[in-house]
């Protein structure tokens, strides 16, 4: 499992922090997800034998908000 914090831009409200957070729970082998509403970041760990980091920032992107 690997550790990864993302900063996601375009976050103003508690519903998109949750719209973050299932899309990358939704994800088979993430875990841990934590969003941050004030810092404007995403945390998790995944495994990359389950999925690749880049199904997982387009799954963000998807929900309509901007990974850096």
């Amino acid at each position: 499992m690997e550790n990864i914090v993302l900063k996601v831009e375009g976050m103003s409200c508690e519903h998109c922090a949750r719209a973050v957070t299932n899309a990358i729970a939704d994800i088979a082998g993430t875990a841990d997800v934590k969003v941050d509403l004030k810092s404007g970041s995403a945390s998790f760990t995944y495994d990359p034998a389950k999925t690749q980091l880049e199904t997982i920032k387009a799954a963000i992107v998807e929900e309509g908000f901007t990974v850096v």
